[in-house]
């Protein structure tokens, strides 16, 4: 990932590459393919919606599938994001795999504001960004790489991807069973940096290869405390797909 400038804030927080899954799942570590990894549990978010007070988190539908093609249009995510642009054919493909993956949990970031404010409305005209986790260490199931891309420039800053994240590590926890959460962030991206050691990440490495540092979350008895407390406004409902209505 390529340094983020400061004005830009942190509305792209350790996200690298979004087919960066692609390599995981063809190679993982010492050629070993990846497929088993999580079978079920990485699947398990297709039902799946949580309502917070600033986001909502659905997973990746094909309705989703044009509006995200458009924000992958931007020249500045593509460079943000190191990725080549898709045709919208391609765009659905990856969808399709990401939702089948056994290695992938990926929800669609909505604007709780309008959502809620504007019952029948599509879930596409909400749409501000993704959070994804994966799972990248073959020796360790319990490890998830977490990453989340507010992609609406009018919804940056304004804390809906800090609520994003916890939700995300929330669900990791107690859905997923994860114990270890990795954020992979451009050097120069301090506001990304800062905001993930507010939420008690720790650099643990840094690599001058890929310009990046890593920083990492172990949930110890006293964060997942912490954690559940910084969550518990948040519901879990039944996703009803394709449609946006609050339960």
């Amino acid at each position: 990932m390529r340094a983020l400038g400061i004005s830009l804030g942190t509305w792209c927080l350790g996200f690298r590459n979004r087919h960066s899954a692609e390599r995981t799942e063809r190679t993982g570590k010492n050629g070993v393919h990846t497929w088993f990894l999580g079978a079920a549990t990485m699947r398990l978010n297709q039902n799946t919606l949580l309502l917070g007070k600033k986001v909502v988190l659905v997973p990746y539908t094909s309705e989703h599938v044009p509006r995200y093609h458009e924000w992958m249009k931007s020249e500045e995510l593509q460079r943000l994001t190191a990725s080549e642009p898709l045709s919208l054919e391609q765009e659905y493909a990856m969808q399709r795999s990401w939702r089948e993956d056994a290695d992938k949990c990926t929800f669609i970031v909505l604007d709780a504001e309008k959502w809620q404010a504007q019952p029948g409305t599509t879930e596409e005209s909400c749409m501000v960004g993704d959070v994804n986790l994966f799972l990248t260490d073959l020796e360790d199931p319990t490890l998830g790489e977490i990453e989340v891309m507010i992609a609406e420039p009018s919804f940056r800053g304004k804390g809906l991807g800090t609520e994003a994240v916890l939700m995300m590590l929330s669900y990791g926890v107690t859905r997923l069973d994860l114990t270890k959460f990795e954020a992979k962030i451009g050097q120069g991206n301090e506001p990304s940096i800062r905001m993930f050691q507010k939420l008690h990440f720790e650099q643990v490495a840094v690599s001058s290869v890929f310009q990046e540092v890593t920083l990492r979350l172990t949930i110890s008895e006293s964060e997942h405390e912490w954690l559940l407390e910084q969550t518990s406004h948040v519901e879990e409902k039944p996703y009803r797909d394709g449609s946006a209505e609050p339960c």
